[in-house]
Order: C-alpha cells, then structure tokens, then sequence
C-alpha cells in the first residue's frame, strides 16, 4: 500500500510502507532533508558524502553497497577516520545500510523485505 510524503505544500511523493520512494524520480535534496528530519536528523555534508557514495554503488552495481564494501568505499575515498562502521552509525543510528539507502531515494534493500 502506497503512502505520500507531503514535502510542502504543493509537493507530495509516493512511498511504500517503510518510508521508500517509489519513484526514484523524486527525489532531490529536500525530500532526503525531509526524510531525515521526520526520523530527527538533521543531514549535514558528511552525511550527503555518504548518500553519493550510495548512489554511485546503486548506478553501477544496482544494488545498495554491502557494509563491508561501503567501509570500503568510504576509507578510500574520505579517509581512514571515516571508514569505520562505527562513523557511519553514528551518521545512521538506525543503519547505514537502511537510512543511507532510503536518504538517497534508492529502493528497499533486498534484507529489508
């Protein structure tokens, strides 16, 4: 069953039940800061650093990048004090994997279904 998500006033969005868009046409900066704010998070550019990183992975390999591969990615390209499970829990207390994922207006990880 498909929800909305009101952005403003003469914008609303379509998602599935557990908060994904399901046209990835939607998204753009505003509705990742609106998903985020209704979860209490304020998103930052570590926070978009990640969300790219994300959607760079679903663009080539059209799946979200495992935690191992995202550790990975994320040491390489934004340094060892940020390549840690423990950093990106920190900017996605409910999971990297889920919130990144959802933040950057990519499907439903395959584990969340």
């Amino acid at each position: 069953m498909a929800e909305a998500l009101q952005i403003d006033p003469s914008r609303e969005v379509a998602i599935d039940e557990k908060g994904y868009l399901l046209d990835a046409g939607d998204w753009d900066l505003e509705v990742a800061k609106f998903m985020a704010d209704a979860d209490g998070i304020v998103l930052n550019e570590d926070h978009f650093a990640i969300i790219e990183i994300f959607q760079a992975y679903f663009a080539e390999y059209e799946i979200e990048p495992p935690m191992r591969a995202l550790v990975k990615i994320v040491t390489a390209q934004l340094g060892e004090d940020k390549g840690n499970s423990r950093y990106l829990y920190r900017l996605f207390p409910d999971g990297p994997t889920l919130q990144a994922t959802r933040y950057a207006g990519l499907p439903r990880p395959l584990s969340c279904i």
